[in-house]
């Protein structure tokens, strides 16, 4: 088939620019022809895929995002794809993937854990209010084929924020790089990366993996710390966020001196040989690819409900899904829980084990067969 994957920019840092890099590349290795289509290329595309530029306006994030969802689809309608699989927002599309959910979602919970400040800040941001008039043309009907979902937790938003159908959505989780990440990686890195950042080799330590931290639960996580239960336990944190200050300020108030601040990088398998748990007590998580990270590295996690990853654990792994994770003494009783469990070996094979359900090959296989079917169902042409 000839495919056609559309974001406004191919790149590896973000989550969705990461993900449709590894999308090309597998659909490409199954045999198929892929065409990219981007607003911005910070980087080549894979080899053997062609890249196609969309011209957006440079300046200003409201009008990049209009001028991309409005040009995109008249430029790829000449490419003549069989599917064109959407990454991120465009006014019409053949299967739009969402990988974060609604935006009008993320608002109403961001709203409800930020307060009236929040909610007025969003009510009147212009791109918050362009963002989702886009949203609401997107998801209306003929504007779209089909959803591809990365968890039931995106499913059941969309349905309850613009009425999409559930025949309209299918939910294919996302995959893990099993042998980037894996048990090993702690006979490997783990005692040169506790010297690294003073970490005692064996005080239990706890892994958070995320940029935007708010919504991926830091604030959260910090407050646990200002508990007597969790006052031997340390923290690494690999990622970044525009309030890196503020949060420099928490964890001197909460966890002073128990707190490791890595910031963005490359190699972040070896804190994963590092820490002896993954919490991601996020807001809002369409997925969560860190879950399923820390699993095939043999580590339990601790996760909201919320986040959709969670939908995935069995077993005795279930007992790190936390329903009030805004709760500090709940969120502190999950973390000392799974710390306790990741001293077991057997809990660890069992961790692993799960992953390897969840791999990139079985990712792209289960997307090759559905795009084959919607394709021979004539079930597409959105662009036409």
């Amino acid at each position: 088939m000839k495919i056609g994957l559309a974001h406004k920019c191919l790149d590896k840092r973000g989550g969705t620019e990461l993900d449709l890099y590894r999308t090309a590349v597998g659909l490409r290795d199954r045999g198929h022809e892929v065409h990219l289509f981007c607003g911005e290329f910070s980087i080549d595309p894979p080899p053997g895929v062609s890249k196609h530029a969309i011209p957006v306006i440079p300046f200003g994030r409201t009008a990049r995002l209009w001028s991309f969802a409005k040009a995109a689809p008249k430029i790829i309608r000449e490419s003549s794809c069989d599917v064109v699989l959407n990454f991120g927002r465009m006014v019409c599309q053949d299967v739009l993937r969402s990988g974060g959910g609604s935006h009008r979602g993320f608002l109403q919970k961001s709203a409800e854990e930020g307060g009236p400040r929040r909610r007025l800040w969003q009510s009147l941001s212009p791109y918050h209010r362009s963002l989702l008039a886009l949203e609401r043309r997107q998801f209306r009907p003929g504007h779209y084929r089909r959803i591809l979902a990365v968890s039931t937790v995106v499913k059941r938003d969309l349905s309850a924020n613009y009425g999409v159908p559930d025949d309209k959505i299918k939910v294919i989780h996302n995959g893990v790089d099993e042998q980037r990440f894996h048990p090993g990686l702690r006979g490997a890195f783990r005692d040169t990366t506790r010297k690294q950042w003073q970490i005692p080799l064996d005080s239990p330590t706890v892994l958070f993996v995320g940029s935007g931290f708010r919504r991926k639960g830091l604030d959260r996580l910090l407050r646990a710390w200002s508990l007597p239960s969790m006052k031997d336990a340390y923290l690494m944190v690999v990622g970044d966020d525009a309030q890196r200050g503020r949060y420099n300020a928490l964890a001197d108030r909460y966890a002073k001196g128990k707190v490791a601040f890595v910031g963005r990088c490359d190699d972040v398998e070896r804190y994963y040989g590092a820490a002896d748990l993954v919490a991601l007590p996020s807001v809002q998580e369409a997925f969560g690819n860190v879950v399923l990270e820390g699993l095939a590295a043999g580590l339990p996690v601790v996760v909201s409900k919320t986040v959709g990853a969670s939908e995935i654990l069995t077993g005795g792994l279930t007992q790190g899904i936390v329903v009030h994770p805004e709760d500090p003494e709940q969120l502190a009783v999950a973390l000392r829980s799974m710390l306790e469990r990741s001293r077991d070996a057997e809990f660890s094979r069992v961790a692993r084990k799960l992953s390897e359900e969840y791999t990139w090959s079985n990712h792209f296989v289960k997307l090759d067969r559905w795009l084959q079917e919607i394709v021979k169902q004539g079930d597409c042409g959105s662009l036409s």
